[in-house]
């Protein structure tokens, strides 16, 4: 995996879930600017999941397998889109604070990602 995309993923995954928590905390629903940040950060995880299946189809591996390692991958590149649509049907802070929960979740399974491929190892 690339390093740096990862990074890239996480820290923006956390930027919107502060983003969106900042949103819950000022009792509004997601808006058209939040959907902009989601569709940033999906598009991040989609580049990753390419990047991902592009290298496995090399032949390179990961560390601890590769059917955990693309279900983290497909996880990872959708859970800012389904935290997104579930935002849409509750129109209320509670819908902010879905997506916000989801970047922190999506942060969360970038570290595992990271280690699953072999990047904690020395």
């Amino acid at each position: 995996m690339i390093d740096a995309l990862t990074v890239a993923v996480a820290a923006t995954a956390l930027a919107l879930a502060a983003w969106c928590g900042w949103a819950t905390y000022r009792d509004q629903p997601t808006k058209d600017w939040h959907f902009i940040g989601m569709a940033l950060v999906s598009l991040l995880g989609i580049a990753q999941l390419v990047i991902g299946c592009v290298q496995l189809a090399r032949g390179q591996s990961p560390d601890e397998g590769t059917a955990i390692f693309v279900a983290y991958l497909l996880g990872a590149s959708a859970c800012i889109p389904a935290t997104g649509f579930m935002s849409l049907s509750e129109r209320t802070r509670w819908g902010s604070a879905t997506v916000a929960a989801g970047g922190i979740v999506l942060a969360v399974l970038e570290v595992r990602l990271f280690d699953i491929w072999g990047g904690g190892s020395a």
